[in-house]
């Protein structure tokens, strides 16, 4: 109970851990799709003051942690080559590719500059006109917005040095893939507040129907999180399955409709390949015919590259909920923050590293067991 001290507001919190506590006759299985969901809720402890009867499932809501080896080694070489000033948002660094990262190839001389807005790589752009700026467009649908918009400027304003390497991917698929899957455990979800802040939840209802599953969009913070919890335990112990909007504050039915139609403008959906868990079907976004002079890849000629996944990474099975991070054999031991494995050790939204820097290595749960 010393992790409620932690809240912003103890008595709510107080109440809606007992409140849960209550109303829990049997055991459940709720994931939380959202990285940063995943960090709220292991270093606030929330998970360990739910009932023992609730599982938390961390799902692949972590665009770092999904970014395909593919996609990351095509970075690599195209950071590599000297006429390149490569842009990226500065958790990509360290992510691993097949044989090194960012920082090794910034370390050796690559011209790699960590930007915090794809504005600040048309701006590189313009100050640099005898070089080649290339922006690392990944994310959810989040960050899709924002991208779309600097490629549209891009084109608008003429900037034939500036081109984008998108590695875009969508939720709802993503939801419909782990629901689809043979050993999948999930009864419910906590849809990420930020995502249905552009793109609404509309779709979800299908999803909810379809596979009869509560899904409750909510925030990142504790009191928000719990709130979703509660709304989801609430649906599962009467046996219903609907959408239900616990973020009203941020999130509309819609969504903001002038983001999703830049988005639309500039994008097209595809399948697009998660790393550590396959291609998944019309799950991402690529950028339309009318702007493929903008393309990366292509401009670079880098599309062919074969990657692989390490073997001794689980990073895949994390991301999909089939084990805990602490469950995988190298975790805390070939595999930490400065001898990162996969993605998810690295990223700030990460499963494997907030087990790690918050001492997971064996669930508090088992240790009050014990």
């Amino acid at each position: 109970m010393k992790y409620l001290n932690e809240f912003r507001n103890g008595d709510q919190a107080r109440a809606l851990a007992s409140h849960i506590r209550k109303i829990t006759t049997r055991p459940w299985s709720i994931m939380e799709v959202c990285g940063g969901q995943t960090h709220s809720l292991i270093r606030n402890g929330i998970d360990q003051i739910l009932p023992q009867e609730i599982e938390m499932i961390h799902g692949p809501g972590c665009p770092v942690c999904v970014t395909p080896i593919s996609i990351i080694d095509k970075a690599l070489e195209i950071a590599s080559r000297p006429d390149v000033i490569f842009c990226s948002f500065g958790d990509m660094l360290r992510v691993p590719g097949s044989r090194e990262d960012l920082f090794r190839v910034k370390g050796n001389g690559g011209d790699i500059r960590v930007v915090y807005s794809p504005l600040d790589a048309l701006q590189i752009a313009r100050n640099h006109p005898d070089r080649q700026i290339v922006f690392f467009a990944i994310g959810f649908e989040t960050t899709a917005p924002a991208n779309a918009m600097a490629i549209h400027l891009a084109k608008q304003q003429g900037l034939q040095n500036f081109s984008a390497l998108v590695s875009h991917v969508l939720v709802p698929p993503a939801i419909e893939a782990i629901m689809n899957a043979p050993e999948n455990r999930v009864q419910g979800f906590l849809a990420a507040g930020h995502v249905c802040s552009v793109m609404g939840y509309q779709d979800y209802h299908l999803l909810s129907k379809r596979y009869g599953i509560p899904i409750v969009v909510t925030g990142f913070e504790p009191l928000d999180l719990l709130e979703g919890i509660r709304r989801t335990i609430e649906q599962l112990e009467r046996g219903e399955a609907r959408v239900e909007n616990a973020y009203e504050r941020v999130v509309t039915e819609h969504g903001n409709e002038r983001a999703k139609a830049t988005i639309a403008e500039v994008f097209e959906v595809s399948d697009r390949n998660w790393r550590g868990i396959g291609t998944i079907p019309k799950s991402g976004w690529r950028l339309r015919e009318s702007y493929a002079d903008f393309d990366a890849e292509k401009r670079f000629n880098v599309s062919h590259l074969q990657t692989s996944e390490p073997k001794i990474c689980r990073a895949g099975d994390v991301l999909q909920g089939k084990i805990k991070p602490h469950q995988c054999e190298a975790f805390g031991k070939e595999c930490t923050p400065r001898t990162p494995l996969g993605a998810t050790m690295v990223s700030s939204e990460g499963a494997c590293a907030a087990y790690f820097n918050y001492g997971r290595f064996v669930p508090l749960k088992e240790l009050v067991r014990g």
